[in-house]
């Protein structure tokens, strides 16, 4: 804003500047022209009255004390040239001018000689078939003219700064109430419920920092009721989901002693089971991030011995597992948020990816790593690659498989409590490819 007001302002100045230096050039040079004019004139008609007295007095005399032009008189006779200033033993007249007043006409024209500018009024005295010139120097007014427009330049610069001066304390006195909500709810978008804006001595500036204030207690006290309802859901959930799980298990343990279709009917009981367990597991995890209540325990362990250690745990230690020659032997991470997050990773890969094929580990910056599972499946639109990181977001290819919908918010959880993000992207041959950046980690 204060950038758009100084280049206007500068603009302004500038154009103002062009017409003032314009209507000063304008008026400077009517000015000298009309006295040249005047002068040329006056002066013709002296010498053709002292030429129509014979031997009154010699011309070049006569001449070199007509009135002072600061500049020379040429007459041209049809027998004699008569120069009233040594200075120009030599000068040049231009054609065009010297043509014009042969012709009759009364020449007016701007030339130089010997480096200097002139004004060149020429008049013809057809009564002794004469050319009569006089050159009137231009120098200081083109002096003039040069001092008007560095004037008017400074001029213009010197307002544009002050004007951007205001603009920017204006615009900083107007705009730093926005700039206080627009941080205060940036962190509140961050997670920061505890943001809130500063009392403002200006009664109406103190009604918008009071209302955001309400509005962001509002916002607080209803996530926090959200939050604490699903952490007591779960928690209630658990207990009967435990028993539950373990008269399933009972019954798995006999499957021999029922019937086929008891057998199947049994299959879905345990998978929906398992599934809902593993949900409510997942939720109470959520819900302890959501309240702030799991830290960040950074430790230094060895990369590529804990990538190993967690593909093995969980069944993928068939994997390829490649490390990159500038990733740093150990890293300061949380052991089991890395855990989370790539079980998470390879299980996704597993039930939607047509299963991992590679997992990488590479260099991100100087203190960063990127951590990427690479599956054999048919990729994720650009449409939904945001949207699976969110709570129970399900992929078009996952829509009709068994999952809960929480494992890659949980990835983006804990990769955001690292510093980092979690994205997907297309795997080089087919498939997709998700990757998660932990930084300051090495």
């Amino acid at each position: 804003m204060t950038l758009f007001f100084s280049v206007a302002t500068l603009a302004a100045s500038l154009a103002l500047a062009v017409v003032t230096y314009a209507v000063a050039r304008n008026y400077l040079l009517d000015q000298r022209t009309s006295v040249a004019r005047t002068q040329s004139f006056s002066n013709a008609n002296a010498i053709r009255a002292e030429m129509r007295v014979p031997e009154s007095v010699d011309l070049r005399t006569f001449i070199e004390q007509l009135p002072e032009t600061e500049g020379f008189a040429v007459l041209i006779t049809p027998t004699d040239s008569f120069f009233s200033d040594q200075r120009f033993p030599d000068i040049v007249l231009p054609d065009e001018l010297v043509t014009n007043v042969k012709a009759g006409n009364y020449g007016l024209q701007r030339f130089e000689a010997n480096g200097e500018p002139f004004l060149g009024a020429g008049i013809y005295i057809a009564e002794f078939d004469s050319l009569y010139f006089e050159g009137f120097p231009l120098e200081t007014t083109d002096r003039t003219l040069g001092t008007i427009a560095t004037a008017l330049l400074v001029g213009a610069g010197v307002t544009a700064l002050i004007a951007g001066f205001i603009g920017w304390w204006t615009n900083r006195r107007l705009l730093r109430p926005l700039t206080r909500v627009a941080r205060a709810a940036g962190e509140i978008a961050e997670g920061g419920l505890d943001a809130r804006m500063a009392p403002e001595a200006d009664p109406d500036l103190a009604k918008l920092a009071t209302s955001f204030n309400e509005m962001a207690d509002a916002v607080q006290a209803r996530l926090e009721r959200e939050a604490r309802f699903a952490s007591d859901v779960s928690h209630e959930l658990r207990s009967p989901i435990t028993a539950l799980s373990a008269a399933v298990e009972v019954l798995d343990g006999r499957r021999a002693d029922l019937p086929e279709r008891t057998q199947q009917a049994l299959d879905v009981v345990v998978s929906q089971v398992r599934r809902f367990d593993q949900m409510v597991m997942d939720l109470l995890e959520l819900s302890r991030i959501d309240a702030g209540s799991t830290e960040l325990h950074r430790e230094g362990v060895a990369i590529d011995e804990l990538v190993t250690r967690i593909a093995l745990r969980y069944g993928f230690g068939d994997v390829p597992i490649e490390i990159g020659r500038k990733v740093p032997t150990t890293v300061q991470v949380d052991k089991l948020r890395f855990e989370r997050i790539l079980a998470n990773l390879l299980d996704n890969a597993n039930q939607h990816g047509g299963g991992p094929t590679r997992v990488t580990v590479e260099p991100r910056g100087r203190h960063g790593i990127l951590l990427a599972v690479e599956d054999n499946g048919p990729g994720v639109a650009r449409g939904e690659r945001a949207r699976i990181f969110e709570r129970f977001a399900r992929g078009s290819a996952a829509r009709h498989k068994v999952g809960t919908g929480l494992g890659l918010s949980l990835v983006a959880e804990h990769a955001h409590a690292h510093g980092g993000e979690a994205w997907v992207e297309d795997r080089a041959g087919g498939g997709a490819r998700f990757v998660v950046s932990f930084n300051e980690v090495a």
